[in-house]
């Protein structure tokens, strides 16, 4: 439970480095300058949204067989960290609907939509699939969410000039091929064969 708590944790903190909601992120924080109901937001959306996607995952390795599933799991980890490097970009147009509604609910609303199929989502779900506790990969990738977004809130746009963004989307890439190749290699989970 502690590993899958920690890998999920490091894995979501280093892929949000320069992810869109990161991005998003430093918006909000700039636009409003109010990192209370900012970061409430974020917490609460990316509960929801991650509680999702590892109740997905968690489904999905209970019903594929684990050697499609090793196989499944170890090349979507190689994927995703291609995906990795290729830097996200923050559309002007969303924020636009930023000036609707409270702080808190639109922080909400935003992350959660900013989320699905995002990196992030799919590693929670890859995660879940490759460990067997829900709360450790959910509590995980929402920390991890949460070390990745809080500073971009509380610092705005000192952080996003400052941020190694290509430095720390080549290390996540690097955990993800390291998590691939040990997916399929079959080390690391009492899930896997």
């Amino acid at each position: 439970m502690l590993e899958a708590f920690l890998v999920s944790t490091g894995v979501v903190a280093l892929a949000e480095m320069g992810d869109k909601t990161q991005l998003l992120s430093l918006c909000l924080a700039a636009r409003f300058r109010r990192p209370v109901p900012i970061i409430l937001g974020i917490l609460v959306s990316t509960l929801l949204n991650h509680a999702i996607a590892g109740w997905v995952g968690v489904w999905v390795g209970a019903h594929v067989p684990e050697i499609y599933l090793r196989w499944f799991l170890g090349l979507s980890f190689i994927v995703m960290a291609g995906w990795l490097l290729v830097p996200d970009k923050f559309d002007e147009n969303d924020s636009k609907l930023v000036s609707r509604g409270t702080i808190f609910f639109t922080t909400v609303w935003l992350f959660f939509i900013a989320e699905i199929g995002d990196k992030t989502q799919i590693a929670t779900i890859g995660l879940a699939m490759r460990y067997e506790s829900l709360f450790a990969v959910v509590s995980g990738t929402t920390l991890g969410m949460m070390l990745a977004n809080v500073p971009a809130v509380l610092l705005g746009d000192r952080f996003a000039k400052r941020m190694p963004a290509t430095l720390m989307r080549q290390i996540a890439a690097g955990v993800f091929v390291v998590i691939g190749v040990l997916t399929l290699l079959g080390v690391g989970s009492s899930a896997m064969p």
